[in-house]
């Protein structure tokens, strides 16, 4: 276990050295001067020098590349030019927010898709499986955008429960914070549901009819313990597959739901970032993203060695 668990961290040591160089590289090939488009094109030219110097930006690109590593292992992402802050102050501002409504909305899909999935696989056929499997259907295919508009307009506009937007910390007020983020949460859960409950149900059909599930059956054992204890554990590996995928929601993929409820998460922060070429917050946004989810990804392949051993020996 300990050869195996040492190949994935060494893999992931690989991949996020491949997606810091990819992160650093994506501002830089793009055409224009970044300093020159927050100064302005009538600035100065010895004011766009002096800004360059400060940001590195004079310096070879490998030059550049060792400097901003190096400050990312003393905590230091660099400084901000559109806000003329620390990137880790501007970040660790925004990525709580993002975390605060994708954290729930990943835990509540968790549950109930796997619940849902599990219930469609054991009452197949049935019209209960025939109202799972439309509403996932329709879940997957609905545009988040349009998700969150129809809520705002119904549950905010029509019958005055829910605000149309904001966000208020946790830590600030739990009550407004609950107040305010059922809708985002509903909007950014909805499709994971959706996704988790297929995906659960099409591995459980698979599982169920196995020998082993049948004989189980045989011996008198009750139906919550098959399916739970032998059932759902041989099912589970596909499952966290797909839970894993989608754990980038957490930090970096609720850019849509962010711009709908007006949120100032990290989405809309690497939005504005793109749109002023403030490539340090960029680099900084992409490169912590990609480590949450390399991070989950190592987490799920020592998952899965524990779950089924088959793949611990084969890959050892």
């Amino acid at each position: 276990m300990g050869r195996f668990i040492m190949k994935r961290v060494l893999i992931s040591m690989l991949i996020i050295f491949l997606v810091s160089v990819f992160a650093f590289s994506l501002m830089h090939i793009l055409p224009g001067d970044p300093v020159r488009l927050v100064l302005g094109e009538a600035a100065a030219q010895e004011d766009v020098d002096a800004l360059r110097t400060e940001l590195n930006l004079d310096k070879p690109l490998l030059e550049q590349y060792w400097l901003w590593i190096n400050g990312i292992l003393h905590g230091d992402f660099g400084p901000s030019i559109t806000y003329h802050r620390s990137v880790v102050d501007i970040m660790s501002e925004r990525l709580p927010r993002t975390v605060a409504i994708g954290l729930p909305a990943l835990l509540l899909s968790v549950t109930l898709g796997v619940c849902f999935g599990i219930i469609s696989s054991v009452k197949r056929g049935t019209w209960l499986d025939q109202v799972i499997t439309f509403l996932s259907t329709v879940g997957v295919g609905t545009p988040t955008f349009w998700v969150g508009i129809l809520s705002i307009y119904l549950f905010a506009i029509r019958l005055h429960v829910l605000p149309i937007q904001g966000f208020t910390s946790p830590g600030e007020d739990f009550g407004q914070y609950v107040y305010k983020a059922v809708l985002p949460v509903f909007c950014l859960s909805l499709p994971l549901i959706a996704s988790i409950a297929r995906q659960t149900r099409t591995n459980m059909l698979e599982v169920i009819n196995q020998d082993y599930v049948r004989t189980a059956r045989a011996n008198g054992l009750k139906q919550g313990s098959v399916i739970f204890k032998h059932a759902l554990r041989n099912a589970m590996i596909p499952i966290i597959t797909v839970v894993a995928l989608q754990v980038r929601v957490v930090v970096g993929g609720s850019l849509i739901v962010e711009q709908v409820f007006n949120i100032a998460g990290i989405g809309a922060l690497l939005q504005e970032a793109v749109g002023n070429r403030d490539y340090l917050i960029v680099q900084g946004s992409v490169l912590v993203i990609s480590l949450v989810t390399v991070g989950c990804n190592l987490l799920v392949d020592i998952l899965y060695g524990f779950v089924d051993p088959r793949i611990r020996k084969a890959k050892r």
